[in-house]
């Protein structure tokens, strides 16, 4: 799959106000199933600060500028998680940019986040690891907006191959993909609709973008599930 895969989407934000420009901050993330037990979730955050009012104290300094962008933050993590587990098994951080020269220094520390769960309790365990001084406050979020991609990639986990359909672990007999959605949120609440479907044995639906990718190439939402490895094979 070439590299611009992704690129043909609608635009993240509407056009900007006509107000003076503050502040960009920039996540993104992507995964990539690089085996039949692997995710690897990359991600970055970038900070970008306009040029133009530092340019203007440059130049009034008698200094020549351009007026360009200045970039504060970059930061990149790369996680191997292991599925259906979804146990971080590798981890590396890499500052590309950064304000002060030892903001690197930190990077090591994350190593410590190789045998944890990303799934429940991710968040306040990075936290309790890598809050205030004990981390980069950057990557710290970067991670945090990284962790619900694993639980993303689950569904689409076992269409890419052979690998992902291992047994529920779940009391409730769900299936891996599904068991990790508990409690995530409130149209996924353990007392709610879709769980208690899961629990006596129904598919959950299937997400309405892909309902209506369905529907415009002329087939039924009713007959296909695009979820699985072969969708003709819903009943």
């Amino acid at each position: 799959m070439s590299a611009g895969w992704s690129d043909d989407h609608p635009p993240l934000l509407p056009p900007d106000p006509e107000f003076p420009p503050l502040h960009n901050r920039d996540y993104q993330v992507r995964a990539w199933r690089t085996d039949e037990a692997t995710i690897l979730i990359r991600g970055a955050v970038m900070d970008i600060k306009p040029g133009e009012m530092i340019a203007e104290r440059i130049r009034s300094a008698g200094g020549v500028d351009d007026g360009r962008p200045i970039t504060i933050h970059h930061m990149i993590v790369d996680l191997y998680v292991g599925v259906p587990q979804l146990v971080i098994k590798d981890v590396t951080v890499a500052f590309e940019r950064n304000p002060q020269p030892a903001c690197p220094h930190i990077a090591s520390s994350y190593q410590g986040l190789i045998g944890l769960s990303i799934s429940r309790g991710f968040t306040h365990k990075v936290r309790e690891l890598f809050g205030g001084p004990r981390g980069c406050t950057h990557t710290t979020a970067l991670l945090q907006a990284m962790a619900p991609v694993a639980l993303q990639c689950m569904f689409s986990f076992r269409a890419a191959g052979p690998g992902g359909g291992a047994a529920s672990s779940d009391p409730s007999g769900a299936p891996p993909e599904a068991s990790f959605m508990r409690d995530t949120c409130h149209v996924w609440s353990g007392e709610g609709e879709l769980w208690q479907g899961v629990t006596v044995g129904r598919t959950p639906p299937m997400p309405l973008p892909m309902q209506e990718r369905l529907r415009a190439s002329g087939l039924s939402p009713d007959r296909v599930d695009l979820r699985r490895p072969d969708p003709q094979s819903s009943p």
